[in-house]
């Protein structure tokens, strides 16, 4: 198949988005199609709707991927005549992001017209699957193919028990970019509220997405003094994860929104219980008080409470530790989904 993949920026882009889409071209590349990526530049989203007056989608192609992050350049561009299907990627909606209802209500209109110019969907989850149904309908062909959390390894189940044997302090990991939608806030309020020597924290993602935002971190952290406690460590190369995953004991991503989460996945290969929230398809993942903890967001109380007691039960720790890896194990790996999905796309031609 000769395929187009349309993106934003760079395809080594480090985010959760951009490692599905990366491993996509990656994939289909190996069975031998060709596939042409196609960058728009990065701009805000204004900008992005006047695309609509010049972009014009490519010729000689089979098929067409479009990654829905690009949704309000391309709503145009699908109008036109195209002879071959157009299959957007869709990880997640921006109007399921936490923000005023008035801009949400503005995002919904503009999604909604981008989800009605394509032919198909590929969804990250089931969760994206029902929102974006419940915009368009279920009249058009889709696929699941989940992420995998298979990428970077694992361990095993004696540097498991061994590592839960360690605490106190509970080690915390958050990992991803820097950004109000992740919920550092919320995890930095909740550690102000546990008694020194808890618990510590590893921040890994890159600080440059909202500079106005990770200063208000820095200055939550000084007001609380808890300088001693977290660690920044930027953006990070895989060899770094790894070893932030094995160092540590648990995952905390109390995010206000997340498609699918592959980082949760790529925690508990490592043996780590997550902290997701109730807010986007963490359920679909993590198990409540079995393989991690779902509370809601912007609840750091909640979070207190509960990051305090696997501080103090290695019991309990090292049984959540053990049932997380139990449920990567569940999930299929990225050559099994992206096969499920290649399938797809030769469906459609």
């Amino acid at each position: 198949m000769k395929i187009g993949f349309v993106i934003y920026g760079s395809l080594d882009t480090l985010s959760g988005g951009y490692l599905y889409d990366r491993k996509l071209v990656e994939y289909l590349r190996a069975q031998g199609d060709t596939v042409e990526v196609i960058s728009l530049p990065w701009r805000h989203y204004a900008s992005h709707l006047t695309d609509n007056f010049r972009f014009r989608l490519p010729k000689n192609l089979d098929i067409l991927i479009q990654d829905e992050l690009n949704h309000p350049s391309l709503i145009g561009a699908n109008q036109g005549k195209h002879p071959y299907p157009v299959i957007s990627l869709v990880h997640h909606l921006r109007c399921s992001e936490l923000r005023p209802a008035w801009q949400n209500s503005f995002y919904r209109l503009v999604e909604r017209k981008y989800l009605q110019s394509v032919d198909g969907f590929i969804f990250n989850s089931q969760t994206t699957r029902s929102v974006v149904q419940g915009l368009v309908g279920n009249k058009k062909p889709f696929v699941v193919g989940y992420p995998a959390g298979n990428r970077l390894g694992t361990i095993s189940k004696e540097e498991i028990t061994g590592r839960a044997s360690q605490t106190p302090p509970l080690r915390i990991l958050f990992i991803g970019a820097v950004i109000p939608r992740k919920g550092l806030h919320t995890l930095i309020d909740a550690l102000a509220q546990l008694p020194r020597g808890t618990a510590t924290l590893e921040v890994a993602g890159g600080l440059n997405s909202d500079i106005k935002y990770v200063n208000y971190i820095y200055k939550q952290i000084r007001n609380y003094d808890l300088d001693n406690i977290v660690k920044f460590h930027g953006a990070f190369t895989d060899q770094t994860f790894v070893q932030l995953l094995r160092s540590s004991h648990i995952l905390a991503l109390p995010s206000s929104y997340e498609g699918f989460g592959i980082a949760y996945l790529e925690a508990m290969a490592f043996g780590l219980p997550v902290i997701g929230t109730t807010a986007g398809a963490a359920g679909e993942i993590i198990k409540n008080d079995e393989t991690g903890i779902i509370i809601p967001p912007e609840n750091a109380v909640l979070l207190a409470e509960r990051i305090k007691l696997l501080a103090n039960s290695k019991r309990n720790l090292l049984q959540m530790s053990l049932a997380a890896q139990r449920r990567f194990l569940e999930y299929p790996t990225w050559e099994e989904s992206l096969k499920q999905v290649r399938y797809f796309l030769s469906q459609i031609l």
